[in-house]
């Protein structure tokens, strides 16, 4: 099941205020995605997911393949019941896990012969094999097997970017792909909602071509994939203003693995919906936090005997505690930047955990203003003001 409703529009882009319903709740989009690889967002107790707002999160087919297997999922139904979950759940196809496995893996038309990175042993990826993951794992999005084109073949120092042939090759086998995925999405009667996606590398007539076969197999949404694959920030941001808008104004719109906030609120002025990127969490556990006039590199010297919470005007438990009340608004439960700074020193769990905290509320929060400007006529305004807000400095 998938309902998209179109609620607004920017007149000065192509941003869009939506909802997603789909068969464990509704998604207010834009939309960030918190990433849960293993089955769990890292760091984050679930609970404290609810709190912050998540409304849908990400899991990963292939490593939930590779443990603990699909026996076990389909022991528990699903994924959602596996990790207490009652929320919306995507999970990607496993075509970016199996491309990065570099020459641990074999592409052929077929699908992928792998090495499992887990315990060696020979394993097969097609669309087929995918779609039967997903449905034993009753994502409520479930992603096409596709082959995620890269900037660069072979070894940066070694290779060569991508040739316009080359990009020709990969994309077209992913829309064959595509449509295999489909017909064994069908024959499974999955009862969730397949994302078809969009390839072409740094292309933009591929990527109308592939826009195009796509929309033309009729996928409930879409997704805009092999971004964020070593290219430079630049194309990345040639294909973001190129494709989201060319695709079908009823459906949801999903852009791969991107990125920073400055990322995000570009992306959903180029017309995109739905969010994902390990950034925030990843970036936590290394000590950069991303806060609303710009990012804090906690490690720092000058913040070991620093009292100010992350960000000031935050209301995550980090920031604020128990209160939820900034300290800009007279709150003083939260956190000093000093306690961070000693807990990542001191190499304690506590640390990533709070810094996650507040970096995936400071994402979901963007998402939420964003959808407030939208809602009030007030994007670009709004863009504005958070230009200026993030190049302040903290």
């Amino acid at each position: 099941m998938l309902q998209f409703d179109l609620l607004a529009t920017d007149p000065s882009s192509h941003a869009r205020r939506g909802t997603l319903t789909l068969n464990h709740g509704v998604v207010q989009t834009p939309i960030f995605m918190p990433v849960g690889t293993y089955g769990t967002v890292k760091g984050v107790m679930p609970r404290s997911l609810h709190d912050m707002g998540a409304q849908i999160i990400l899991g990963n087919t292939f490593h939930l393949w590779m443990r603990p297997g699909t026996e076990v999922m389909q022991s528990f139904g699903g994924l959602h019941q596996f990790e207490k979950w009652d929320k919306p759940i995507l999970t990607d196809s496993g075509g970016f896990q199996v491309w990065s496995l570099g020459a641990m893996r074999k592409i052929t038309e077929q699908g992928v012969h792998f090495s499992s990175p887990v315990n060696g042993d020979k394993l097969f990826m097609s669309p087929e094999v995918s779609m039967q993951i997903q449905t034993t794992l009753n994502s409520d999005i479930v992603m096409q097997l596709d082959e995620c084109t890269p900037y660069w073949q072979g070894d940066k120092s070694a290779g060569h970017i991508t040739t316009e042939r080359e990009a020709r090759t990969s994309m077209e086998m992913s829309l064959r792909w595509a449509k295999r995925s489909q017909d064994e999405f069908a024959r499974l009667n999955n009862p969730n909602a397949l994302f078809g996606i969009v390839q072409g590398g740094m292309f933009e007539s591929l990527r109308e071509e592939s826009l195009a076969a796509l929309v033309a197999m009729d996928f409930p949404g879409y997704a805009v994939g092999g971004v964020s694959v070593g290219e430079p920030k630049d194309e990345m941001l040639r294909i973001m203003a190129h494709t989201p808008h060319l695709l079908p104004a009823h459906k949801p719109r999903y852009l791969m693995g991107v990125g920073t906030p400055e990322d995000l609120v570009q992306g959903v002025a180029d017309g995109v919906d739905m969010f994902d990127c390990v950034m925030p969490t990843r970036n936590a556990r290394n000590g950069t936090i991303f806060t609303r006039y710009g990012d804090l590199k906690l490690r720092n010297a000058r913040h070991k005997t620093d009292h100010q919470p992350i960000d000031t005007t935050c209301t995550c438990y980090a920031c604020a505690g128990t209160s939820g009340v900034s300290w800009d608004q007279g709150g003083r439960e939260g956190f000093s930047r000093a306690y961070l700074h000693h807990l990542d020193r001191c190499g304690e769990m506590l640390g990533p955990m709070l810094a996650t905290v507040h970096n995936l509320h400071y994402y979901l929060n963007l998402m939420s203003e964003v959808r407030a400007s939208l809602e009030t006529g007030k994007f670009a305004e709004f863009r504005s003001h958070f230009k200026e807000d993030r190049s302040r400095g903290v």
